[in-house]
């Protein structure tokens, strides 16, 4: 084959025996690492959901945020946070948590295309959010030789602001369009709920501690899971009796079964880019390209990851090209941790975008509405996915790397640029109201200037926030949106529009 494709060629026998024998194919680290590593975390995901861990972290979500304004909606993103973080899997998280979430949000005033839409953004990101992250994590402190910490601690604050983005979005759309929280009787006492589930925040507890202090990655997940087993035997409700141990048995060989034969298929084609020095020739030639500049092969990474990302898994297309393009990427100067994140979040977008969406499909299934135009909102609310790659990669105090003084600074301003960019999508800022056009694109400047990592961008980008608070404040005209109540259908009635 012409150019970076050339590599060297292998009869039958000795491709076969590549493939099959050798190290750096099927049974090859992201093999290793499932055996040694990952089936601990599919045991405890699984038995937390067969032991009822799943219905408890429901009605804790309910109990925390259920009476706030739009409260279903931030319900479904911290529900689904938490249970997408311990399982894993996007699909199987909609499913569940959103078969629940869905309804309630289109009952108390969300339309069903904005409701798919949160509900597909929420367990989207719960792959990036620790401790479990599914698979990848594991895979990624392998090939970087580093402790499955590290990545913890490195991943949690870009997941962090991805999912207060998603909060600040769904409080401000709530408050433009006057939609309250849940029914009391409808939200469970936070009390009785923490009595009742306390089982289950100890296995997590435990699981967190013996992964960050005790470095015990192997065995972390047994523990823990043998914890929530025994606790089990003592609450009727989940004791483990035959039917939930055969659902117990069923859950667990079939996850590992599909993990199992993905990783087998694209251990393949890892295999037969290595064997051939094909995987090498690419990241040269990107490098080639690129030249010394260092946002065009960023660029190029992005479309990269989010074209294989639309026909793999996010596993598969993390392992394809974190042989091809991580290496282009750290030998331009990046950091290794932070452009394994990034090739990660891009690879994991085709969840939500055209034409593939699984995420927003399956969702949008659920609430009724049209996948397109779920896929459509869902690409909204998920914008800052689009955004936080690159800040993290540029900018490695976000992953909180680097002097402390850096990351409280870049972690505020951060912060403050998901405030302003959920205020300018959704049209709504607080102690002002609604605001139209003229304002929002104010706040779309000065987001980027929070983001941009230099102190003078920062403060002019703050500078822009006090003039439209000072300019607003100087007006007479201010919103006043009148509640609907959960069960109403009726339009919401505004005035004074700023802006």
């Amino acid at each position: 084959m012409p150019g970076f494709l050339w590599g060297s060629s292998y009869d039958l026998g000795g491709t076969v025996r590549a493939h099959v024998m050798g190290a750096e194919s099927i049974i090859g680290i992201p093999m290793q690492v499932v055996a040694q590593l990952v089936i601990g975390f599919v045991v405890f995901g699984v038995t937390l959901t067969v032991t009822g861990g799943g219905e408890f972290f429901m009605r804790f979500a309910t109990a925390l945020l259920g009476r706030a304004r739009g409260g279903p909606a931030k319900v479904s993103v911290l529900s689904s946070c938490i249970m997408g973080s311990l399982s894993g899997s996007v699909i199987s998280n909609i499913i569940t948590t959103g078969s629940i979430t869905i309804p309630t949000m289109k009952r108390t005033g969300y339309p069903a295309h904005y409701a798919g839409a949160i509900e597909a953004c929420a367990s989207t990101g719960g792959t990036l959010m620790p401790p479990v992250m599914g698979a990848v994590a594991f895979i990624m402190a392998s090939f970087l030789g580093v402790p499955y910490a590290d990545v913890m601690i490195a991943a949690v604050f870009p997941a962090v602001l991805f999912y207060l983005a998603l909060l600040f979005q769904v409080d401000n759309y709530a408050a433009r369009n006057g939609l309250t929280g849940l029914r009391e009787d409808e939200i469970p006492n936070l009390m009785a709920t923490l009595k009742e589930g306390w089982p289950y925040l100890l296995g997590l507890a435990m699981l967190i501690y013996m992964l960050i202090v005790m470095r015990l990655e192997a065995y972390a997940p047994y523990y823990a899971s043998a914890v929530l087993l025994v606790i089990s035997l003592f609450k009727r409700q989940h004791r483990l009796n035959l039917a939930r141990l055969l659902t117990l048995v069923k859950e667990l060989t079939t996850s590992v079964a599909n993990l199992v034969a993905i990783l087998a298929g694209i251990g393949l084609v890892v295999g037969g880019l290595s064997y051939t020095g094909v995987a090498g020739a690419f990241s040269r030639e990107l490098l080639l390209y690129a030249g010394d500049s260092i946002p065009l092969m960023l660029a190029a990474g992005a479309v990269t990851s989010f074209i294989l990302g639309m026909g793999m898994t996010v596993s598969a297309c993390y392992i394809f090209l974190s042989i091809l393009l991580a290496p282009a990427l750290v030998s331009a100067g990046l950091n290794p941790l932070a452009s394994h994140l990034f090739i990660l979040y891009w690879g994991m977008m085709s969840y939500i975008t055209p034409p593939v969406a699984l995420a927003s499909i399956t969702a949008a299934g659920i609430a009724g509405a049209s996948a397109g135009k779920t896929s459509l909102n869902a690409i909204r609310l998920g914008s800052v996915l689009f955004v936080l790659p690159f800040l993290f990669v540029l900018n490695p105090a976000l992953i909180l790397q680097g002097e402390l003084t850096d990351i409280l600074i870049s972690a505020c301003t951060a912060i403050a640029a998901m405030w302003l960019l959920a205020s300018a999508q959704e049209g709504y800022l607080y102690r002002i109201g609604i605001i139209r056009w003229p304002l929002r694109t104010l706040l779309l400047i000065a987001t980027a200037l929070l983001i941009y990592p230099e102190p003078y961008s920062d403060l002019v980008g703050l500078g822009l926030v006090v003039l439209v608070y000072l300019g607003c404040g100087l007006r007479p005209s201010h919103v006043t949106a009148v509640a609907k109540p959960a069960d109403s259908k009726s339009d919401v009635t505004r005035r004074g529009h700023v802006g």
